[in-house]
């Protein structure tokens, strides 16, 4: 089966930085994964897309939120996913997951299959 754990996150004072990691194991043939993204959720809001890696083509997409402020990278040796944002701001404050697709992932939550436990960000001076 396959399992995502994040680790990162916490408080940073707006215009900071973060890196957030996740780590995927249990990646078989039989739990296949070509897809990854990050989702984010605010107290009382719906989930949603920050950005995703198409692990096929190596390309990344972004919410345009969040476009030129945080980007999508991995770590092939140590199957990790990293988001590192910058530029923070207080509405980036939220719980942020990453998931992994047996897809090439997108933009819908509903294209991911598992999900990692979600690390808490908050930007507040």
């Amino acid at each position: 089966q396959v399992q995502l754990v994040q680790s990162g996150g916490g408080l940073v004072q707006p215009g900071g930085s973060l890196r957030l990691s996740c780590v995927v194991s249990g990646v078989t043939n039989t739990f296949s994964i070509y897809g990854m993204g990050w989702f984010r959720q605010a107290p009382g809001k719906e989930r949603q897309f920050v950005g995703t890696l198409n692990l096929i083509e190596q390309s990344t997409y972004y919410d345009h939120a969040v476009k030129d402020r945080f980007t999508i990278s991995r770590d092939e040796a140590t199957n990790t996913l990293y988001l590192q944002m910058s530029r923070l701001k207080p509405e980036d404050t939220a719980m942020y997951y990453c998931a992994a697709s047996r897809g090439y992932g997108g933009t819908s939550p509903n294209s991911y299959t598992y999900w990692g436990q979600g690390t808490q960000v908050t930007v507040s001076s």
